[in-house]
């Protein structure tokens, strides 16, 4: 199995926003150094022209009695606290993600990814079908995508599903997601959707013959066992790894004017909220 490392970075990051802006400067070298220099506080105060002292306040600011103790636990990649070493089944759980996320590397399609952000980006509308935890990931994909300006909606309700055919036409395109390829309603929703003249997209780990009748693109996304099951892991992670990809692919399109329209809907979130 493979070893995790624990380094107190994260926890740095965890507690920026409540450092001062001399503790963020110390904070950022902390964070981003790479290279293995004399990190004593003599030698750090030069670099960052920074006092000691402030040093001493920034280790005490992350829960360490003083610069000496963090710069130990920092180089050694402890924590603020003794911990345990994990549990088996807690490395098991990361052993199992980090599988999902290597496997999704290998199934990974960038021409693939490169035409279905072009069918994302030319379509009017966009409409993504799912049922269950593939429902959850469909509704975080419209929250993703709505915010560089795409047309989309979420349908997770199986007779929505049946009525929303009446829309679709040639402007439209239609993604399922369905983990095991056998979610009647979704893959009945894409028959529909093609007939209509709609662009199809499914989203699956399983592949059959039959899809190729009706879909232009079959994106695959990682499995292990038991996962539609949702026992140790959430069965969305796989499915949202290559939604981040498509998302990422479209930010590129057009960047400025997606860029933009992001940390709008961001601004207006945050006065709303």
């Amino acid at each position: 199995m493979e070893e995790y490392e624990k380094n107190i970075v994260p926890h740095i990051e965890a507690i920026y926003d409540n450092f001062t802006p001399l503790e963020k400067t110390i904070a950022d070298f902390f964070i981003h150094n790479e290279e293995k220099t004399d990190l004593s506080s003599k030698n750090v105060s030069k670099h960052l022209f920074v006092s000691e002292a402030s040093l001493s306040r920034f280790a005490k600011k992350c829960g360490y009695k003083g610069y000496r103790e963090f710069i130990f636990c920092y180089e050694q990649g402890g924590s603020t606290a003794s911990r345990r070493p994990a549990s088996d089944h807690i490395k098991m759980v990361l052993s199992d993600y980090q599988e999902l996320l290597n496997k999704s590397y290998s199934l990974m399609d960038e021409d693939q990814i490169e035409r279905i952000a072009e069918i994302i980006s030319m379509k009017k509308r966009i409409y993504v079908y799912g049922k269950g935890s593939s429902g959850l990931a469909a509704m975080e994909m419209k929250l993703r995508f709505m915010r560089i300006g795409v047309t989309i909606e979420a349908i997770t309700d199986v007779d929505i599903m049946k009525m929303n055919s009446v829309l679709l036409d040639s402007e439209c395109a239609a993604i399922g997601i369905s983990v095991s390829g056998r979610t009647e309603a979704v893959i009945n929703s894409l028959k529909s959707a093609k007939k209509c003249g709609a662009a199809v997209i499914l989203m699956t780990s399983h592949v059959e013959k039959r899809f190729q009748n009706f879909c232009d693109e079959i994106m695959l996304f990682a499995v292990k066992a038991n996962l539609e099951e949702g026992k140790a892991i959430s069965p969305q992670f796989p499915i949202l790894v290559m939604v981040d990809m498509l998302y990422s692919r479209m930010l590129r399109m057009d960047y400025f004017r997606r860029e933009t329209l992001h940390e709008y809907t961001l601004e207006v979130l945050e006065k709303d909220s």
